[in-house]
């Protein structure tokens, strides 16, 4: 069995109950599709705080794969 949620723990000391959930779909090509959303559970912080944390991520998850591809 396919695995279709991926959930990491805070990334952030400052905010440890913070979540990144990875859903993951089959595509009929036999591909998948992959969304991640950033879940905190306190009251959304001041718009430059999810600018860093949205940064932060993309670069993990988005800049590191395509280095892995040597793209």
């Amino acid at each position: 069995m396919e695995p279709e949620l991926v959930v990491w723990s805070s990334l952030w000391p400052e905010r440890p109950d913070d979540e990144i959930r990875f859903d993951i779909r089959p595509t009929e090509d036999g591909g998948c599709s992959l969304r991640w959303m950033l879940l905190t559970p306190a009251e959304a912080p001041e718009q430059a705080v999810i600018d860093r944390l949205r940064h932060r991520l993309n670069f993990l998850i988005n800049a590191q794969l395509r280095f892995s591809f040597g793209q």
